[in-house]
């Protein structure tokens, strides 16, 4: 007992890595990667009601069964992302697990499913939230776009700071809106129907009879409830150690809660017997039928309007991550892998602001014109990972395998479905867009992966190149006039090795030019510089007159370069301005030169950024010319 105990005394707690303070938590991943799958409640069974309401109350009747068929859908999706958790830590989601199994391109088609839903997530949420806020104050309905970007901005830079960050912060409005629900559907359930008597549906036009249409019509609007459920898979790496346990309890409880509140809203639908009514949304109705119009009402339809604004947050901390996955396979530009000091992938972050952005511009912040395409993507991605997930338990085999891959059957059946019935249900009313733009991203992703094979066979980079050896080289440094800009320049040429030629453009013929250039002349013989001046005259690529610097020394660089079979450097000085507003009193003529130079040679390109510093104490202003040989001047 005492060898235990003092065992136990040995064994300290082992504290996070530095990095592991700016990763999720399971509580914080659920408010980080959850709010998408949260917010749902809000819209979800509102879809569901909508759909059935053309039936009148036969079809509302019908709220709980349909809603049961997408909770069970919910149920087999968490076990089976919880199983993609366990096998790929790594995250990537439905991308790496079809990649690894069923080949690029259809990891591909996942990826471009994914960044599409992610996409159009940001937009809906914030859409959506913008216009729970223009429902409770019309007087803000003008500025609906203005709102939509601010919202936005605000989302985008929580996340910059950091995903913990957002995790935190997003932590207290879903506590507050999940109990503000629990708190509404157990008072409703208590109290067996509504306080006072709901306003009546909307009349119904053309009623339509109970059928299979109708109902596939509503599971397909209901399961838009489901989007979001991937994410805490795709980014199981931005969990704290041990990330894959925290990312499997993350969600679990994602799934519980989400499953229990559908449920539990589904029932009061029937209970109180809501309809979809004009201008309210029906858990304001719910809300009203169950705790009246009270103070806690407001806080639910506020915690609404919060979390809707903020569900965008989900797409923020799940496609960096994909698009991480992407760059490492070479399927985006390397960009895309880059973290910040904050674990933050910056670049993914800033793009897909961007085109949320344009997306809510094009739709003028209407949800109408954004929900259509919703969900799509994402149950296309949904049926290739539980394929691929078959295919790797059926490849690797391991403990109780055949029950996995059962589940992985029923999974990619169920999914494989929802997408076919989702597709047909909102072909027309948009979802051909989401047909047409999956195959272009992944022409993108495979454009950009032949780049990088290209670039990489002419690098030789899986292979092993020629040992380095000396080449014979000429540095070439155009010279515009004698300053210390040009010693500098000249300096750092020589101390390149190889033999230096300075170059300076004459302009033109007339007699200002020839005087000007005779003085340049005068002034470097004596300055006795001790490297070779070459007056180059400023011809275009053609010969033909010009007063253009670059194509002038381009001709030069090819002819020291080809004949001699010398490698050409081309050393540019340039003056670092010590302000930002300085750089309006340079003319940048050297950058001109040397990306003119970098597009129409082979020379290497230098440039020497000389900063605007005195000359440190006991430098010499001058060199003596006594002792120094005079180097003539060519002509070309």
């Amino acid at each position: 007992m005492t060898q235990v105990a003092a065992g136990l005394r040995r064994v300290r707690p082992v504290r996070p890595v530095a990095e592991d303070r700016h990763r999720l938590t399971a509580t914080t991943g659920i408010a980080a990667l959850g709010l998408d799958a949260l917010a749902s409640c809000a819209y979800g069974p509102e879809s569901i009601v909508l759909a059935l309401g053309v039936a009148g109350a036969a079809g509302i009747g019908l709220t709980v069964p349909v809603t049961l068929v997408i909770v069970g859908l919910l149920a087999v999706l968490v076990v089976c992302y919880r199983q993609v958790i366990a096998a790929y830590p790594d995250g990537g989601g439905a991308y790496t697990v079809a990649r690894d199994n069923l080949g690029r391109r259809a990891g591909l088609v996942a990826a471009a499913s994914l960044v599409v839903d992610y996409v159009l997530n940001v937009a809906v949420s914030v859409a959506a939230g913008v216009a729970a806020l223009t429902s409770a104050f019309p007087e803000l309905l003008p500025w609906t776009v203005e709102l939509c970007i601010a919202v936005l901005l605000l989302v985008t830079g929580v996340n910059l700071r950091g995903v913990v960050t957002g995790g935190k912060l997003f932590a207290l409005p879903a506590l507050v809106f999940v109990g503000s629900l629990v708190v509404l559907i157990v008072v409703g359930l208590v109290r067996g129907g509504p306080m006072a008597p709901l306003p009546p549906a909307d009349p119904v036009i053309t009623p339509q009879a109970v059928g299979i249409l109708l109902v596939l019509a509503a599971f397909a609007n209901g399961c838009s409830a489901l989007t979001g459920v991937e994410a805490i898979a795709n980014a199981t790496p931005s969990f704290r150690s041990p990330g894959r346990a925290r990312a499997r309890r993350a969600e679990a409880g994602l799934g519980l809660i989400l499953g229990t509140l559908l449920i539990g809203l589904a029932v009061l639908v029937e209970m109180f017997h809501a309809g979809p009514v004009t201008d309210r949304t029906l858990l304001s109705l719910l809300a009203e039928g169950s705790i009246g119009t009270g103070p806690l009402y407001v806080v639910v339809q506020l915690a609404t309007v919060v979390l809707l604004g903020l569900a965008a947050n989900t797409s923020f901390g799940g496609l960096p991550v994909l698009a991480a996955r992407l760059a490492a396979d070479g399927a985006l530009p390397h960009v895309f892998g880059l973290r910040g000091d904050r674990q933050v992938y910056r670049a993914s972050i800033v793009v897909l602001a961007v085109l949320s952005a344009a997306l809510l511009l094009f739709s003028a912040g209407q949800v109408a014109v954004l929900v259509p395409l919703f969900a799509i993507g994402v149950f296309v991605g949904f049926s290739l990972c539980q394929a691929g997930m078959l295919r790797h338990w059926w490849t690797h085999r391991g403990p109780q395998w055949r029950r996995k891959a059962a589940l992985s059957v029923l999974g990619v059946t169920l999914t494989g479905a929802a997408a076919i019935v989702l597709t047909a249900e909102k072909f027309t009313a948009g979802a051909w867009l989401i047909v047409l733009v999956i195959p272009l991203l992944v022409l993108l992703f495979v454009g950009v992966r032949h780049s990088y094979a290209r670039i990489g066979h002419v690098l030789e980079v899986d292979r092993c190149p020629q040992p380095p050896r000396p080449t014979p080289s000429v540095v070439v440094v155009p010279v515009v006039g004698i300053s210390r800009l040009a010693e500098e320049s000249l300096s750092a040429a020589l101390s390149m090795g190889g033999r230096t030629v300075a170059v300076h453009v004459v302009l033109g013929e007339e007699s200002e030019d020839r005087t000007e250039a005779d003085a340049f002349q005068d002034r470097w013989q004596e300055w006795r510089p001790d490297v070779p001046l070459v007056l180059l005259p400023a011809v275009d690529e053609r010969g033909r007159p010009s007063r253009v610097l670059g194509p002038a020394i381009a001709r030069y660089l090819r002819s020291v370069s080809e004949p001699a079979g010398e490698r050409a450097l081309l050393l540019v000085g340039e003056v670092a301005p010590d302000h930002w507003w300085q750089r309006v009193l340079f003319n940048r003529r050297g950058a001109v030169v040397a990306r003119y130079a970098e597009r129409h040679t082979d020379a290497v390109v230098c440039r020497l950024r000389f900063r605007l510093l005195p000359r440190r104490h006991g430098e010499p202003a001058h060199t003596p010319t006594e002792n120094r040989s005079l180097v003539p001047t060519q002509t070309v």
